[in-house]
């Protein structure tokens, strides 16, 4: 069985702000929800029955995929594209982190 493909897509340029995050959330037809957290939070691996659609709007924050045997570094930007049911936990780097983030159903 094939595991799911995680995708993530470097923002290249000056750090956007949080509107033109949300604009382009918005033409992706997306509802997104903001979330932060001190430096150095920790989450657990978990899995969410939904597909995860998460944009850094300042700060770092580190994705591990233990399934996968790898790590996501994401900063201002960056988005990741997280397939429903993909193990994972992550890291907030030094700064915080301040996230976007959007819910696509898995049906």
């Amino acid at each position: 069985m094939r595991k799911p493909t995680v995708t993530v897509r470097r923002w290249t340029g000056p750090p956007p702000d949080e509107e033109t995050l949300r604009q382009i959330y918005a033409s992706e037809g997306l509802r997104p929800y903001g979330w932060s957290n001190g430096p150095r939070d920790v989450y657990a691996v978990h899995r969410h029955h939904y597909e995860k659609v998460l944009r850094v709007v300042r700060g770092m924050i580190r994705f591990d995929l233990p399934d996968q045997g790898e790590s996501i570094e994401l900063g201002p930007g960056d988005e990741m594209i997280l397939p429903a049911n993909v193990a994972h936990g992550a890291v907030v780097g030094p700064d915080g982190v301040v996230c976007l983030e959007a819910r696509r159903s898995a049906d």
